[in-house]
């Protein structure tokens, strides 16, 4: 039972703060594209979230990622411009892995808690069944009055489990979709980046 109350705890924890970051996350990429989209010049936005006046995340951090290396190499004498463009793309990738990682924390544990729980919680209740049950052999009449008692505490470990189980279930599925969401549109605009960059190099 304190297991189950416990991973309950956690869990709901968890699906706050999973709810947190992805609105957050959904909302810096709406406010980025926007500002991104009708720059004429990529440098002032650049220098911008470099300098820390626009929250970095998700695509702010795979476009400063980008940028950065693309200025560097480009900076270097006698230098292959697909180098360039493999130096950022590379940048931009190790950036993206690293905001993937950061929205999908934590949704593997929501997916066991939904899982085991039932399982725990029905281990439980077979558990406090069999201890009812065995009860019975202390005395020398038995009536299901002697037992109703301890089988329904014993109800009560099923009930936790999918108390636990249930919205655990429900937010992994929300939040892998919203998750895998927003890993497309940072993979398309790392795309779209990488041709814009494409096209600088070969002008």
């Amino acid at each position: 039972m304190l297991i189950l109350v416990l991973a309950s705890v956690i869990s709901w924890t968890m699906i706050f703060n999973k709810h947190v970051l992805l609105k957050r996350s959904k909302n810096n990429a709406d406010i980025f594209e926007e500002r991104f989209w009708s720059s004429e010049d990529l440098s002032p936005l650049y220098n911008r979230i470099a300098a820390g006046r626009y929250e970095s995340s998700g695509m702010e951090k795979i476009f400063e990622a980008g940028y950065k290396e693309f200025s560097r190499l480009q900076k270097q004498k006698n230098i292959d411009p697909e180098v360039i463009l493999d130096g950022a793309q590379r940048s931009m990738r190790i950036a993206m892995n690293k905001e993937v990682d950061h929205l999908e924390t934590n949704l593997s544990f929501l997916a066991t808690v939904g899982s085991t729980s039932p399982y725990i919680g029905l281990f439980g209740t077979v558990w406090g069944i069999m201890n009812s049950f065995q009860a019975l052999g202390t005395v020398q009449q038995a009536t299901i009055s002697m037992v109703a008692p301890g089988i329904s505490e014993a109800l009560v470990a099923t009930a936790m489990g999918l108390f636990a189980a249930i919205p655990a279930v429900i937010a992994y599925n929300r939040y892998s979709n919203d998750a895998e969401r927003l890993i497309n549109r940072y993979d398309n605009f790392l795309e779209e980046f990488a041709a814009i960059l494409h096209r600088h190099a070969h002008s």
